[in-house]
């Protein structure tokens, strides 16, 4: 059987506040995910990397201002082994430095035979308090008293020191094992990161409204969906917001073509419209061709923001056409968003303006009405020479919204790296006004996440051989129709149902595309290849998604009620390839935290694959049906496929328990 995907819950519309005008008939939530309405760019302007530092200010520029530091102190809420670690040596350094308040602990990964984990704080430590009437003699003096003064903890099996001071520690097998217990038996959630805010918002996908989903729009929804289940699962409540490009100038040209096409306009169907991309190009070029129709079109948007029934309505019809095109795509990738589109925000820009103006960052400039920001050569316009608004004026809107009347604590925004610079000004002009803190490091906060390009084989930007844009549903489609010629290739259309073939093709052949595009780090392109994607060897998911089919499949044969088992048998890690996997199944909320904080989904497809080898070797050196370790084996092997699982979800892949 396959497992269905698990449904995100919609967060309901905040009503507008009471000192600005409401917003024009804001559309209905989508249950599926949109993507980027802002201009798509292969600029190589990088963005911020969104890293969170443990020694970080208090912001105090609003109440709900908290520290990336300020995470929860009891050894319950402590929700991965690094932390637990971390804390061990918080205690030794009030210990062994008391002066030195101000000094966080310097925990990382051992890669080398020493330890599991290392302190590495007595190298930079030791220049502080040198000449200061210290008993300690150099870094490996005060890496020793470290590792005397750490508290007892049944998590620790040894400490030794090594070179300049670094304290190597060895985590007790025991601990590692009961801890692994404890999550099967209390549930994954055990292992959820504790981040230090509960709100955050996570703008992606955002497609222009009556322009055609394509494969560029396939970064931003993969990307920030992951982002916003990674959030979720460390139990912050994530707004996913869905900002399409719903109101401007062209919607005018639309408005108009529909009246000209279609006089019985207000019955006229998707069907009738046929392809909206097609639509969309015909009313432009009508536009650029025709002075008459273009001067209609004018007036339209006039009538539009005026509120005028008969052209709202239009913008309704148009704008709804489009959200079933979008709803296709999401359903395919399981994506769940909520639509704020630009018309949303509309409203709210004069007041918002008029707050920037009374603070005295607005000035005139050419005509326009513009914020200079120190380090950039170019202004900020806000406000064109014509007295229209434009994205930097929306975004700014949106920011004041998502602080003030949504309470967001970090905002997140999906798009291509080409748009970097854009939003680095809409943060500085954000920070001048005093609505964001003026260091990186405390909250509320705003991120840009971008992103390089998807190329074809020929390293070019990816397009289908007339030179057309790839639509995203029908590259999706076939990925589901390749996989499912390799499942009946192999025999499967003889042994499973349709239905359960169907599912099992879908869940390989979207997860290809999605794990494809996630393992590798989001600011670099990446070439977009199906034999690649769908090869069952490798660091790929149709190799995962087996792997994990594999151990569910072992389970299976042992004919063990691992409910029962949970309950009777303990588990062991006496032969070394157990303790390594073990280990790295207890690394999985550290892992996950990195990938939330860094805004990094390729951290955990890399602790998933390792996962996956790490079981490879321990089921090739430790047999598990028949012997005497069974039980404590068959144990092991559900704990990882339940991080598997996990790690699964987070990705946005459906996982699949037979191949």
């Amino acid at each position: 059987m396959i497992a269905a995907p698990v449904g995100r819950a919609l967060v309901l519309l905040l009503p507008p506040a009471s000192t600005f005008p409401p917003p024009p008939s804001p559309p209905p939530p989508l249950l599926f995910s949109p993507f980027n309405r802002r201009r798509s760019s292969a600029s190589s302007l990088l963005p911020s990397s969104g890293i969170l530092r443990a020694n970080s200010k208090r912001s105090v520029l609003a109440p709900r201002s908290r520290t990336i530091s300020a995470m929860a102190n009891d050894e319950e809420t402590l929700g991965s082994l690094k932390k637990q670690l971390a804390k061990l040596f918080e205690a030794s350094l009030r210990v062994t430095v008391p002066t030195e308040t101000d000094v966080e602990p310097l925990v990382a990964a051992c890669t080398g035979n020493f330890g599991d984990y290392q302190c590495n704080n007595a190298m930079s430590l030791w220049p502080r308090i040198k000449g200061k009437g210290t008993e300690f003699r150099g870094p490996p003096a005060v890496g020793q008293a470290l590792m005397k003064n750490i508290p007892q903890s049944e998590m620790i099996e040894k400490c030794s020191v090594a070179g300049p001071g670094f304290v190597n520690v060895v985590i007790s097998k025991n601990w590692i094992a009961k801890s692994i217990q404890k999550m099967l038996t209390h549930g994954i959630g055990e292992w959820a990161p504790r981040l230090s805010i509960q709100r955050a918002v996570v703008d992606f996908s955002s497609p222009n409204i009556a322009k055609e989903m394509h494969v560029g729009h396939l970064r931003s929804t993969i990307i920030g969906d992951t982002l916003a289940r990674m959030l979720e699962f460390s139990n912050v409540e994530v707004l996913r917001r869905n900002h399409v490009g719903d109101w401007g100038t062209q919607f005018g040209m639309l408005i108009e073509f529909l009246f000209e096409k279609f006089p019985n306009w207000e019955h006229a169907s998707e069907t009738a419209i046929g392809d909206l991309q097609a639509f969309y190009k015909a009313s432009k070029q009508r536009f650029d061709e025709d002075p008459v129709f273009k001067e209609r079109a004018q007036k339209a948007v006039v009538k539009l923001q005026g509120g005028e029934p008969k052209y709202r309505k239009a913008w309704t019809q148009i704008c709804d056409i489009s959200r079933s095109e979008f709803a296709k795509v999401y359903q395919r990738l399981g994506v769940t968003i909520e639509e704020k589109g630009e018309s949303f925000y509309n409203p709210y820009i004069p007041g918002v303006l008029e707050k920037l103006s009374n603070l005295g960052l607005i000035e005139e400039s050419q005509g326009a009405r513009v914020i200079f920001l120190e380090g950039f050569n170019i202004p900020l316009i806000v406000v064109k020479s014509d007295g229209g608004y434009n994205y930097a004026s929306t975004d700014l809107a949106a920011i004041w919204y998502r602080l003030n009347e949504e309470k967001a604590e970090w905002i997140i925004y999906v798009t291509d790296v080409g748009q970097s610079q854009h939003f680095e000004m809409v943060f500085k002009a954000a920070k001048r006004a005093g609505w964001l803190p003026a260091d990186n490091n405390s909250y509320p906060r705003a991120n840009h996440v971008g992103f390089g390009l998807v190329l074809g084989e020929d390293g070019k930007r990816f397009r289908t051989r007339n030179t057309e844009v790839v639509r995203l549903v029908d590259l999706l489609d076939e990925a589901k129709t390749r996989s499912k010629a390799a499942l009946i290739e192999r025999g499967k259309d003889k042994e499973w149902t349709e239905d359960e073939l169907e599912q099992t093709a879908e869940a390989v052949g979207y997860g290809a595309v999605k794990y494809a595009d996630l393992k590798n780090n989001r600011l670099t392109n990446y070439t977009f290849n199906f034999d690649q994607m769908l090869n069952d060897k490798g660091n790929t998911a149709v190799y995962l998604l087996y792997a994990h089919a594999r151990i569910c499949s072992i389970i299976r044969k042992s004919g063990k009620d691992m409910e029962e088992l949970k309950k009777t048998a303990e588990i062991s890690l006496d032969h070394p390839d157990e303790r390594v996997l073990g280990l790295h199944l207890l690394q999985f909320a550290e892992n996950v935290e990195e990938a939330c904080t860094n805004l990094l989904p390729n951290v955990l497809c890399e602790y998933l694959y390792n996962l996956s080898e790490n079981f490879t070797k321990f089921y090739s050196n430790c047999p598990v049906i028949g012997k005497p370790e069974e039980a404590s084996r068959l144990l092991l092997c559900e704990a990882t496929a339940v991080v598997m699982r996990q790690c699964f979800h987070l990705l946005g892949i459906v996982p699949v328990y037979k191949i």
